[in-house]
């Protein structure tokens, strides 16, 4: 018999992604309350299921995020280091990442020994952060031959290798979402919504699922933009030609490449300039 609470648990329990809400926002937490609320859900059938994916591909989201972790530890040195010559008064051109200007940044005269420790540490985690995505990137070219799916999205203006697999490994069987508009819900590219009668406030992107992913996207619409008069026509109708509308635009691109993707891997269609492409 479905009473009004059980009924209530259902309720709050609609559309919940990542976490039991009930459970894990409650003020009163213990393991009979949590077991008690976790039977009544299960007994409703409102627990959603959990895709597991096979250990080849857990170990494939690992390096692509791995190699992510290593470029930003790289910006971050390279940052510190500008940062350096600036605390110092000097200006680097923009040749400081080639073999010469990192010549010219370990020979550079600095004002103190401590400057001078700062720079050739930073260097070095440069140097070793370097040579460690390297590795990275060619085991992931190594993975991502053995993927179709990735030369298949590929086919899409603006986005790359690691985009494309970073976004198959983490969608792994697309038959699992009921539809591409769950994608934007998977990738956390849908806007938060609070809704009561004839009110429908809509906030910021819920940020849910692979941050790795949603950034990577944001950077293929981008390219995209500029590289596909599709993709360019798209984001300018979110746009709507006002720039304080820029950045929305851009999600909302994002959000369409996530969706065109997942049309992709189900049919096996490549991207098509013109036309009907998928859709999504």
């Amino acid at each position: 018999m479905i009473t009004p609470l059980s009924l209530g648990l259902a309720q709050e329990m609609q559309a919940g992604q990542g976490h039991l809400r009930l459970i894990f926002r409650s003020q009163r937490k213990n393991d009979r309350l949590d077991a008690e609320r976790l039977a009544k859900l299960l007994y409703l059938g409102e627990v959603p299921a959990v895709h597991v994916p096979s250990p080849r591909v857990r170990a494939w989201r690992w390096t692509a995020a791995h190699r992510s972790r290593l470029v930003a530890r790289r910006t971050r040195a390279k940052n510190g280091l500008r940062a350096l010559l600036r605390h110092c008064g000097l200006t680097a051109d923009r040749g400081l990442w080639t073999a010469r200007g990192r010549r010219w940044l370990r020979e550079l005269e600095l004002p103190s020994p401590s400057e001078d420790l700062r720079r050739n540490m930073l260097l070095e985690e440069v140097d070793l952060a370097d040579r460690q995505v390297r590795l990275v990137q060619a085991h992931l070219d190594e993975v991502a031959r053995e993927h179709p799916g990735v030369a298949l999205l590929r086919t899409i203006p603006g986005v790359g290798a690691r985009t494309a697999e970073a976004v198959l490994a983490s969608i792994d069987d697309p038959r699992r979402f009921a539809g591409a508009k769950a994608i934007g819900s998977y990738f956390g590219l849908v806007p938060s919504q609070d809704a009561s009668g004839a009110v429908n406030r809509l906030g910021h992107i819920t940020r849910r699922g692979p941050g790795m992913v949603r950034h990577l996207l944001t950077e293929a619409a981008w390219h995209g933009t500029r590289r596909s008069a599709r993709i360019r026509a798209y984001f300018q109708r979110i746009q709507r030609g006002d720039p304080e509308r820029r950045k929305i635009a851009l999600v909302a691109t994002a959000h369409y490449l996530a969706r065109v993707m997942h049309v992709m891997l189900r049919t096996g269609e490549a991207w098509r300039e013109t036309g009907a492409v998928v859709n999504a």
